[in-house]
């Protein structure tokens, strides 16, 4: 029963793995999955909220404090009575509450300036989280780049493994009649059996490629996934006139990491501004309303025409809303003085922190050159290499299928055939590779220009 049941299980599983399509998955679609599934993105969208509370936070304190407070007491015992001015033992129930507030009049504007670093902390955070973007799509595109790659030199290994087995057939017949000696035939099952390896080792670097796409993506490790090629358009090869200094101005304006470093030191400023305003005086202005209730409370009254004295029982409401009801007004000035020097050492560390900003920044912008400089010399690179191969692609296919007709009627060694045959590979992977390169170089330059968008 239990075989029966593993049997069916494993059936079932491999039938379901076997009906399992493949999804296809395009540049765009890829590049969309990542900024919708990446968990660094997220985190940092998440923090965008903190942000957010910050600065109401800040808002907020520019409003007054209201408290309110209600309680009673029962007390039991010997207790001094002021009417017989005695004391006696009974129980007494009080009860009191009271509502006041606060507001500050003037801080050292230390409100003021925390609603703008908070303000401007923000706004650096969201700066930082659309370059994070950015960098998720440059690293989509990257990783869609080298699975595509990968796809092409494997295709072209594939190729080449089935051209090196035709000739192996065209020996085999040859040496069959005594046309090529034996040994050509153990080269030529040598050379398929390298072109075999090669083959694996493509596709393993392929796998690996796709996982780490499949990683980016954040997406289902488990499901087959096949990436559409995308076109490459004769004109997307055709080298750009740039100029360097031209480059370099369009970085400085839009990259939005230097524009994040540029807040940060506006937000240092309000934070040094923040810790000079405690040696300046706080100015507050308060107010409350209080009441209470007592039932030991009597009120005293004289009879004109007996001269006699009563004492009555004043109610919770005639005492709570009238009689003992009290109001207050004030204000408050807090002159500061002597704090063990914590305001001094806030401000030395606000002024250490304000120069960091500002080598923060000088160090940015040196990167930022270096960046754009050497994206451009790499574009201009892969440039050359484009129009190198090209030439060299052309020479060596020539130079193969002449190889191949003068092996074809003896008039060359299997040794010529074969090295015509890795220059023409050669060359071809070269081309594929230096293809894909420029077009990488392209978004690598507009990616550090912070340029990039959804839309490649």
């Amino acid at each position: 029963m239990r075989f029966t049941l593993l049997v069916t299980l494993i059936f079932g599983l491999t039938v379901a793995g076997q009906s399992q399509q493949a999804q296809t998955i395009t540049l765009q679609q890829a590049i969309d999955l990542a900024l919708e599934n990446n968990p660094a993105l997220k985190q940092a969208e998440n923090n965008m909220g903190i942000q957010d509370a910050n600065v109401r936070s800040a808002q907020l304190d520019f409003l007054p404090n209201l408290n309110a407070n209600f309680g009673g007491t029962r007390r039991t015992g010997r207790q001094f009575v002021q009417e017989t001015l005695q004391f006696d033992d009974f129980t007494t129930n009080t009860m009191n509450g009271s509502i006041g507030g606060s507001v500050v009049i003037f801080d050292g504007l230390r409100n003021i300036n925390n609603l703008r670093a908070t303000q401007s902390a923000r706004l650096s955070a969201e700066e930082m989280l659309e370059r994070q973007r950015e960098n998720v799509i440059f690293n989509t595109a990257v990783a869609y780049l080298n699975v595509i790659l990968g796809e092409e030199l494997l295709t072209i290994a594939q190729e080449n493994l089935e051209s090196s087995r035709q000739q192996l057939e065209q020996i085999q017949a040859q040496v069959e009649v005594g046309m090529r000696p034996l040994v050509d035939q153990y080269n030529q099952e040598a050379l398929v059996a390298r072109n075999e390896f090669e083959i694996v080792q493509q596709e393993n670097s392929l796998n690996i490629n796709k996982l780490q796409l499949v990683r980016i993506m954040a997406v289902d490790p488990l499901q087959e996934y096949e990436f559409e090629i995308p076109e490459v358009r004769d004109q997307s090869l055709v080298q750009q006139d740039f100029d360097l200094a031209e480059l370099v101005e369009q970085a400085m304006e839009t990259r939005r990491d230097l524009r994040s470093t540029e807040i940060e030191i506006t937000n240092a400023s309000q934070n040094l501004r923040i810790a000079r305003g405690a040696y300046l005086p706080t100015v507050s202005l308060s107010a409350s309303l209080s009441s209470g209730y007592s039932d030991q409370f009597r009120e005293t009254t004289l009879d004109p025409n007996t001269g006699a004295i009563t004492r009555q029982t004043v109610d919770f409401l005639d005492q709570f809303s009238d009689r003992n009801r009290s109001r207050s007004l004030g204000f408050s000035i807090q002159v500061p003085i002597f704090n063990r020097f914590n305001t001094t050492r806030q401000v030395q560390i606000g002024q250490i922190q304000y120069k960091n900003a500002v080598l923060e920044l000088e160090t940015k912008r040196l990167e930022i050159f270096q960046e754009v400089r050497q994206a451009y010399n790499d574009y201009t690179a892969a440039a050359k290499q484009l129009e190198t191969t090209e030439r060299s692609l052309i020479a060596a296919t020539k130079a193969f299928e002449t190889e191949q007709e003068r092996f074809r009627v003896g008039a060359s060694t299997l040794i010529e055939l074969t090295q015509a045959q890795a220059e023409f590979v050669s060359a071809s992977s070269n081309r594929v590779q230096a293809v894909y390169r420029f077009v990488f170089q392209e978004k690598l330059l507009e990616y550090y220009l912070g340029r990039i968008s959804t839309e490649l």
